[in-house]
């Protein structure tokens, strides 16, 4: 329940929208060579490490995946995920989110607004961004991330009073997120399977 408070090889860039500017889409690259097939995985983490020998299990069931460009398109959907939960978006809520997922979200914005009211939100910046587990079961893959953000919050009664957060102070917003993907879809995006604050 959350709070108020992944294209060719050589363009590692993330595509963050599709038509209704709300679905993180992660770039297909062409075949890795077989010398070097484990090279950025290795690049990414330390070979030996738990996270490298799940990453390469990841990357032989899918391998146009790249640990690299998953953070840059996790990083995009935080953003997108915490905005979208201050303004009481839930189309965009229900595009980034799995239906476990997306049900706490919305149960908490119908709190919101059965008590009257609304979050103004702006987001600063991350500050972290790291990935610290990931798992494949069959063609399940999940990727967990903590991340941390920066942003100004304030919550406002129907009588437009501050009840919550302050419009003029930073705030910091940590989580540890976990995101899943079907590697037989063609479809590319992942989706907030598991949320849980880290205070």
């Amino acid at each position: 329940r959350p709070s108020d408070s992944y294209a060719p090889r050589e363009e590692e860039r993330v595509t963050p929208s599709t038509e209704d500017g709300k679905v993180i889409t992660l770039p297909r690259r062409g075949p890795v060579a077989t010398e070097n097939r484990y090279e950025e995985i290795d690049a990414f983490a330390a070979p030996g490490t738990d996270l490298n020998a799940a990453l390469r299990k990841v990357f032989d069931a899918d391998t146009t995946f790249s640990p690299k460009q998953f953070v840059e398109g996790a990083r995009a959907a935080y953003e997108m995920i915490l905005m979208a939960f201050a303004d009481g978006d839930r189309k965009a809520l229900q595009s980034l989110l799995s239906n476990e997922v997306y049900e706490g979200f919305n149960a908490a914005l119908d709190e919101r607004d059965k008590a009257g009211e609304k979050v103004k939100s702006t987001f600063v910046g991350i500050e972290k961004s790291e990935m610290i587990d990931a798992s494949i079961d069959g063609s399940e893959t999940t990727i967990t991330m903590k991340l941390a953000a920066q942003l100004i919050t304030a919550t406002y009664n129907s009588a437009g009073e501050i009840v919550g957060g302050n419009a003029d102070t930073v705030s910091e917003v940590k989580d540890r997120w976990t995101f899943a993907r079907d590697v037989r879809s063609r479809d590319p995006n992942w989706k907030l399977v598991a949320t849980q604050s880290e205070g």
